[in-house]
């Protein structure tokens, strides 16, 4: 049969594919590490260099192996410039493989100077391959750096004293894997071609893949963990948030309270309700989170100790402010206070760096705002209180500034001009639909919730059951 003769091209590609499937296999998988390692580095969101460095060498490796085989041969054409090629790539293997190792901590202050003379070496290797051909002084020069560069690893690697168990299944692997770059490349310095190397890598990635699995599963048993406490965190938090207001004939108060993360900094609290009067406390903790969550509960038993001062809102937030510096972290809190009064027909308000607030009467809305400083920050801070008269029909807002302060795709913030209309627009509503409708609208509005957001909706309706 002649040269050309399909049944012979097919026996050849059936050949080539029995003689070379287990370096097709290896090469698979080493190109399926390398691309998984750059994929993992990409949805992280950051530059990781040793996965980086991991993605170019098994990558690399994974090609190298690939070109080496008859059945890839066959495919591809056979040209001066492509078999140049095929020696040429061995030389920039090294490359990632030394940045990695060195990512990894496997190099010392002296072969870390190293790598990019080295670097170049391998560069210069490669450009002087792909013009003038394989040449002996290359391989030797290849053979010795690379032999020089596993000699100097596998020895960082066994005098290092603090030896974690990953450490020691990583070692284990890199010394299985010099072993068989040494004999190979030490076979090839003799003339004597033995393709071992590779199973020495496929150990050596084995030995990784394990680590990251075990950390992978270490790493979500904590998260578990962190999950539940999180969970019971949240459900501490809850309970000292008051679940309804006391039953009264004058008000009506709705809360709505959505934190960003499990835990929150934003608090409130009805500190009085009875058929004649109401104190209301909402407050807003610095940052997100546990720490911001620590701090309110502090909140909470700051105005709990202060009950005797639940009519005069600048003396209540005065001993608040007395009982919270010093004691919490640098973190501030911003605080307001309102005492309804229906005997006297009296609204006492006071604030501590806290959104002013807004009080609907007969369809138009006003500010009221008297602020002091913000809690937990000045010893010396006072407090005053800003006093008016209450209606029957009026209703109250009082709310933290995640309400006003969230934005929209254009980074837009919602704003006070919004809040008051639509405060305006929910006249007709009763005070839990008001409260809901706030909540819903500022939700619809920001693009992602980027604070805590509560909100309180006091209506003065007295003489209803």
């Amino acid at each position: 049969m002649g040269a050309n003769d399909p049944r012979s091209t097919a026996d050849q590609i059936l050949h080539a594919i029995h003689q070379d499937q287990l370096y097709l296999f290896l090469g698979a998988s080493f190109i399926t590490v390398g691309v998984l390692a750059a994929a993992f580095s990409l949805l992280r969101r950051r530059l990781d260099p040793l996965l980086l460095w991991l993605a170019l060498f098994a990558t690399l490796y994974g090609g190298r192996l690939w070109l080496d085989t008859e059945m890839v041969r066959l495919e591809l054409p056979h040209t001066l410039l492509f078999e140049n090629f095929v020696v040429a790539i061995s030389y920039l293997v090294a490359i990632p493989a030394f940045f990695f190792f060195d990512a990894a901590g496997l190099t010392g202050r002296w072969a870390k100077m190293a790598i990019y003379p080295a670097t170049a070496i391998f560069i210069c290797l490669f450009a002087g391959t792909m013009v003038l051909g394989r040449r002996p002084l290359f391989d030797y020069t290849n053979t010795a750096l690379v032999i020089a560069g596993m000699i100097v690893l596998v020895g960082r690697s066994l005098v290092r004293r603090e030896a974690t168990r990953d450490f020691i299944v990583i070692r284990r692997g890199l010394i299985v894997f010099a072993a068989f770059v040494l004999y190979a490349n030490l076979s090839n310095a003799f003339g004597r071609h033995h393709r071992v190397e590779q199973y020495g890598f496929a150990v050596f990635l084995g030995c990784l893949g394990y680590v990251a699995a075990r950390q992978t599963l270490e790493r979500d048993a904590r998260l578990g963990a962190i999950q539940k406490e999180l969970e019971v965190a949240r459900r501490i938090q809850l309970s000292i948030l008051p679940s309804a207001f006391p039953d009264s004939t004058s008000f009506r108060v709705a809360a709505r309270y959505q934190p960003m993360t499990s835990v929150a900094g934003d608090f409130y609290d009805f500190l009085l309700g009875n058929d004649q009067q109401a104190g209301l406390l909402i407050a807003d903790v610095s940052g997100h989170g546990v720490p911001a969550a620590l701090i309110a509960s502090m909140v909470k038993m700051a105005a709990t100790s202060q009950r005797a001062l639940v009519a005069d809102p600048a003396g209540l937030l005065s001993g608040m402010n007395a009982a919270l510096c010093g004691n919490t972290q640098q973190q501030f809190i911003t605080a307001a206070y309102v005492h309804l009064d229906s005997q006297t027909g009296e609204l006492r308000y006071s604030a501590a760096g806290h959104p002013p607030m807004l009080v609907l009467r007969r369809g138009e809305v006003t500010e009221v705002e008297e602020n002091g400083l913000i809690l937990a920050a000045f010893s010396f801070a006072t407090y005053l209180n800003a006093v008016s008269s209450l209606e029957p029909g009026d209703r109250i807002l009082l709310y933290t500034d995640g309400i006003v302060e969230a934005s929209n795709a254009e980074r837009e913030e919602y704003g006070k001009d919004r809040l008051r209309a639509l405060l305006r627009q929910c006249a007709s509503l009763s005070h839990h639909e008001t409260a809901d409708r706030i909540m819903s609208v500022v939700q619809g509005w920001a693009v992602s919730q980027e604070d805590d957001l509560t909100v309180l909706v006091c209506d003065y309706a007295p003489g209803l059951a």
